[in-house]
């Protein structure tokens, strides 16, 4: 079983113009094989058979709550399940599921962007990441619920402010939080860059997947064009590793990293990797992540520490300093246009 997980995806603005002479397929570029490879646009997040979206991000409301809920809607009606939106704070709440093979899967999403947009009327899964914060309290229940019903916990978590390589303290503190509460992965998104990613106790954490589809204006130096496919490989219950295939938007598309950038990209990821402790290996394909923990899907695991894996890992002062960050309140620009809602997450699943 494969579970792919994917960065953040805007149809919106020049994307969504560009789509008006394009087929549905276009914005996955030569990475769409291997999103077929897993288990409103809504044309677009079909043509991948997406089978799941986290809508709490800081744009779901752009277009106000009637948006919104056409949104949610449309989703529903082509059997794409959303998760961290809704039209009340429960529903915003409750995770998407679904089942890959015999395997149950729950996706739970929240952000830590845009306050005033809490569900109560339609709004999004708005929580602080502060364990004092009764809101993140209620979140670890929520994860521990998806846990006595489902096989595999996915937390997805748009957090934090834009740019930089590193891991906030605080990031590292509550994705540890969610896998002790049950998760088995954790999705971060929102930096518009890609971070390292962590092994603990078996469980991947991606602190951020950075931009997948999007037609922003590229930062030079920290290339939030880039990305990666990041490939969840299940076998007999457990997870055997996590493949990371390197991409880069180009023409309002992904596409799969060749020569040169490929190398680029892959080396950069391995370092952060390092960095949290997660030894991270060059393949043909781009990087594989060994899981040594094989962590089960009925919720048992090896504690990494015992198996001679990662368990719980610090982020050296050194990582932090690779190019200078732009201003962590600034956000990249389009090229031209106007805002648009914005998917900030993709979930696929196949047989495999």
């Amino acid at each position: 079983m494969r579970i792919v997980l994917l960065g953040d995806v805007m149809l919106g603005r020049l994307v969504n113009r560009h789509l008006a002479t394009a087929a549905p397929e276009h914005p996955w570029g030569n990475t769409l094989s291997l999103l077929r490879s897993a288990d409103a646009l809504v044309a677009v997040l079909a043509a991948a058979h997406v089978t799941a979206v986290s809508l709490a991000n800081n744009h779901s409301l752009d277009y106000g709550p009637d948006a919104l809920r056409d949104c949610i809607a449309a989703l529903v009606r082509h059997g794409i399940r959303p998760a961290g939106a809704g039209a009340s704070l429960e529903a915003a709440r409750r995770p998407a599921e679904f089942r890959a093979l015999e395997t149950r899967v729950a996706c739970v999403a929240f952000t830590d962007n845009e306050p005033e947009w809490e569900a109560g009327s339609p709004g999004v899964h708005y929580v602080p990441v502060d364990p004092r914060d009764r809101r993140f309290a209620r979140l670890l229940t929520v994860i521990k619920e998806a846990r006595r019903t489902n096989d595999l916990v996915i937390v997805s978590a748009h957090w934090g402010p834009n740019w930089g390589y590193a891991p906030p303290d605080e990031h590292v503190t509550a994705a540890h939080l969610f896998a002790d509460a049950g998760a088995d992965v954790v999705l971060g998104h929102s930096p518009h860059v890609v971070r390292g990613v962590e092994i603990y106790r078996g469980r991947p954490i991606l602190y951020s997947c950075g931009n997948y589809i999007d037609d922003y204006a590229v930062d030079a130096i920290e290339r939030n064009d880039e990305s990666f496919v990041f490939c969840l490989d299940y076998a007999a219950g457990a997870l055997q590793r996590l493949l990371l295939a390197p991409t880069m938007i180009e023409d309002f598309q992904a596409r799969l990293a060749q020569g040169p950038d490929a190398e680029r990209i892959v080396t950069r990821m391995q370092t952060l990797c390092a960095g949290l402790g997660t030894e991270a290996r060059p393949i043909s394909e781009g990087l594989n992540v060994p899981c040594p923990a094989a962590l089960n899907l009925a919720g048992r695991f090896l504690d990494a520490q015992r198996a001679g894996g990662n368990g719980a890992a610090y982020l050296p002062a050194g990582v932090r300093g690779i190019g200078p960050a732009p201003d962590p309140t600034s956000a990249p620009q389009p090229i031209a246009g106007s805002r648009g809602p914005r998917v900030r997450w993709c979930c696929r699943n196949t047989a495999g």
